[in-house]
């Protein structure tokens, strides 16, 4: 109900917001120049569209921080370019419009306000030129939509994303113009996804271009060498149940990751223990201490893949709960965005109890 409420809420900005523009650019001025230097008395609509309008344009803000398929970048860009075009043009064209219009009545414009869009366009553009190149450039905040990265993120995480890890891109295209880094196996990394590149997908870096990898049990094998890995401790949440907590070295980094060898089974009915309303519960297949033995064994099924050129292979922690690379493929160089560095925030409106304070400014490793 929030959210449908937020969604229009927001899509009544786009008419409001128009409305007030022709309104206070072009008739208001008008009502001002006539009862100066007295204030001037709008019509009972305008004056309620110009005091619920901010509460459109709040809902409009939250719902694109909830959003998982807008390219906020190219939003940034927009409001950076909105904003500076109506300062330009009330210097050009309104400004002076307004002064010829208070002389030809034998007022004085000095006086007479700038529109009040305008003198928020003023003070918004360089608050939205800086933050622009601030996400362009040197951090980006991400929201974790998904289980696909438990145990290292959960649903509900927002997380700070290194922009000029891998290289200085400009917004909007995401063409690299500085190289500074590489990405190195082991990253958390932020991309756009190869299906779909207004969608921002975060996985965990596998293979490099040239690598042959092998996956079978949630255990990995990179160019023939297994990769450092051993099961710490059982793992229920009370949504995931008879899970399997894993220990596993990737590159420089030392993280943990959700395996389930054998069958993982999604279920419609939420279990008791479980803390997410709107949730399904998954159950890890077997008798307990079945997933156990079937890790030990080596059973389940395999995949292989050999990482082209320009390229990398990704991964969930969440093994058997990731659609990753093993699903859609590759990710090329160009989709890259940056490197996930550390949670500054959790909520997840679906998690009753509200956020999880305790994983604030944990580093992701």
């Amino acid at each position: 109900m929030f959210l449908q409420i937020v969604a229009l809420l927001s899509w009544l900005a786009i008419p409001v917001g128009l409305i007030v523009i022709i309104d206070d650019w072009f008739i208001r001025p008008t009502r001002q120049v006539a009862a100066a230097p007295a204030p001037p008395v709008d019509p009972p609509l305008m004056k309620t569209l110009y005091m619920v309008l901010p509460v459109f344009i709040l809902a409009a803000v939250v719902r694109l921080l909830l959003a998982e398929r807008l390219d906020f970048s190219a939003v940034l860009f927009g409001i950076t370019a909105i904003t500076g075009v109506a300062w330009l043009l009330d210097v050009a064209l309104l400004r002076p419009r307004r002064t010829r219009a208070a002389r030809a009545a034998g007022k004085d414009p000095a006086p007479i306000p700038e529109p009040g869009t305008v003198d928020y366009a003023r003070s918004f553009f360089p608050v939205a030129l800086v933050v622009l190149v601030l996400r362009s450039f040197i951090f980006e905040p991400f929201r974790i939509p998904s289980d696909s990265m438990m145990p290292t993120l959960l649903d509900g995480d927002f997380i700070i994303v290194n922009k000029y890890a891998y290289g200085l891109r400009l917004p909007v295209l995401n063409r690299k113009i500085v190289p500074i880094g590489e990405p190195q196996r082991g990253d958390v990394v932020v991309f756009r996804y190869p299906r779909d590149p207004s969608v921002n997908y975060i996985k965990r870096l596998v293979g490099l271009p040239g690598d042959h990898v092998e996956v079978r049990s949630d255990r990995i094998t990179i160019n023939g060498q297994p990769v450092p890995f051993k099961v710490i401790s059982p793992y229920n949440d009370g949504c995931y149940i008879n899970m399997q907590l894993a220990e596993e070295h990737l590159g420089t980094h030392v993280h943990q990751s959700m395996v389930c060898p054998v069958p993982l089974f999604p279920t419609s009915i939420t279990p008791a223990g479980c803390n997410r309303s709107e949730s399904r519960g998954y159950y890890c297949g077997g008798e307990n201490g079945a997933a156990a033995d079937a890790l030990a064994a080596g059973e389940g099924p395999t995949f292989a893949t050999t990482v082209p050129p320009g390229s990398y292979f990704m991964m969930g922690d969440n093994r058997d709960n990731s659609e990753d690379g093993r699903v859609w493929g590759f990710v090329p160089e160009d989709n890259l965005v940056g490197k996930a560095t550390r949670i500054w925030f959790n909520w997840d409106l679906k998690r009753t109890g509200g956020p999880l304070w305790s994983r604030l400014g944990s580093a992701i490793k």
